[in-house]
C-alpha cells in the first residue's frame, strides 16, 4: 500500500527546524531599512539572514538532485521569506502562550539527530554544510520544538479521524491498496559488453552454456552463482529477492514470471549479458483488507487534515499581527 504524500507549507515550515535543520536568525538591536526584508510584530528578518536561508535551500535541493540552481531567485526569495514569517508568527505565539521546552526535550532531540549519522566526523560536516554551529542547532531545535508543541496544542491534538472517513477513503481508492503479483528469484549474470565483438559475444555464449549444463546436472543454483555471476548479487548466491512487474528489463521480467517456482529458465539475453534465472518464489496478487490498512489510512487522513488546518491557523495567526516587508 503507498498512500500520495501530503505537502503543505506550514509543514514545510516546521520541517524546516525539525527535519534539515535550517533556521532562521531574526536579527536583534538595530538595523538600516536596506538589511531588513520584513517586520513582523516588530521583529526584524534581515537580509543577511534570508540569503543565508535561501542558500542552504538551494544546496538542499542540489544534494537531492533537484535543480535548484535554475529555480528564479526572486521567485525563491519570496517563498523562503514566507516561510521565515510564518515561523516567526508561530515562535511568537508560542512565547505568548508561554510554552516551555526542556533542556532534555532539547538534548534527546539532538542526540537522535546526531545519531543518524555513521559517525563524529560526517556530523560535524553537516553542520559545516549548513553553516550552522552546535550552538545554533540548539537554539533552533528548540524554538523548533516550542512550535512543534504548540502546533499540536491548538491543531492537531484536535483532529478526529472517525470510521466513516478511513471506510471512504479505502472505498473511494481501490488501487492505494493493492498488492501486485511478484517473483522471488536468483540469477547467474555473464555479462556482455554491447561493443564487443562477435568473439567476445561468443565467448560469454560458451561460458553460460557451461554454466547451464552444471546447472541441469544437479548443482546448487546459489553456489554457481557465488562462482560464476559477474552481476552485484553474486556474493548473496544471486539472490534478487521479490520483485514486481516493471522492475526489471522485459526480457528478464517476461522469463521469470512464466517459470514456476523451482524452475530454472533458458539462456536470456538482455542489455546486460546472458542470464539463467531461478524462481524460488511467488506472492499471487491480492488486495490489503480494510483492517489491515485501518491505521495507516488514518495516519494519512491525520496528516492530510494537519495540512489543511495548520494552513488555516497561520493564516489566522497572520490577520492578527503586524507585518511589514520590503523585498
Amino acid at each position: 500500500m503507498k498512500l500520495p504524500s501530503i505537502r503543505s507549507v506550514c509543514i514545510n515550515v516546521i520541517t524546516i527546524y525539525l527535519v534539515t535543520l535550517v533556521g532562521f536568525t531574526p536579527a536583534e538591536g538595530a538595523e538600516t531599512a536596506k538589511d531588513q526584508v520584513a517586520v513582523v510584530n516588530g521583529t526584524v528578518i534581515t537580509r543577511q539572514a534570508l540569503e543565508s536561508e535561501v542558500a542552504r535551500a538551494k544546496n538542499r535541493m542540489v544534494a537531492q538532485g533537484q535543480p535548484g540552481a535554475g529555480v528564479p531567485t526572486e521567485k525563491m526569495d519570496q517563498k523562503i521569506l514566507d516561510q521565515l514569517i510564518d515561523m516567526e508568527i508561530l515562535l511568537q505565539e508560542s512565547q505568548k502562550q508561554k510554552i516551555q521546552i526542556t533542556d532534555k526535550t532539547v538534548a534527546d532531540h539532538l542526540a537522535k539527530f546526531k545519531a543518524r549519522f555513521p559517525s563524529a566526523e560526517a556530523y560535524q560536516k553537516a553542520l559545516k554544510d549548513l553553516n550552522v554551529s552546535e550552538v545554533e542547532l540548539k537554539e533552533k531545535t528548540m524554538k523548533g520544538l516550542a512550535v512543534q508543541a504548540l502546533i499540536e496544542k491548538q491543531v492537531t491534538s484536535k483532529i478526529e479521524i472517525s470510521d466513516t472517513d478511513r471506510r471512504s477513503f479505502y472505498d473511494s481508492n481501490p488501487n492505494f491498496f493493492k498488492q501486485p503479483e511478484q517473483v522471488e528469484a536468483r540469477h547467474i549474470l555473464i555479462k556482455l559488453d554491447p561493443a564487443g565483438d562477435e568473439a567476445q559475444q561468443a565467448k560469454a555464449i560458451e561460458k553460460i552454456k557451461k554454466i547451464q549444463q552444471e546447472v541441469k546436472a544437479g548443482e546448487d543454483f546459489a553456489a554457481l552463482a557465488k562462482e560464476y555471476s559477474e552481476g552485484p548479487s553474486a556474493t548473496n548466491g544471486g539472490d534478487l529477492g521479490f520483485f514486481g512487474r516493471g522492475q526489471m528489463v522485459k526480457p528478464f521480467e517476461d522469463a521469470a514470471f512464466n517459470l514456476k517456482t523451482g524452475q530454472v529458465s533458458d539462456i536470456v539475453k538482455t542489455q546486460f549479458g546472458y542470464h539463467l534465472i531461478m524462481v524460488t518464489g511467488k506472492k499471487a496478487g491480492s488486495t490489503i483488507s480494510y483492517e489491515e490498512a485501518n491505521d495507516k489510512i488514518g495516519t494519512h487522513l491525520k496528516q492530510q487534515k494537519s495540512s489543511e488546518l495548520i494552513a488555516a491557523y497561520i493564516e489566522t495567526l497572520k490577520k492578527e499581527a503586524k507585518i511589514e516587508k520590503s523585498l
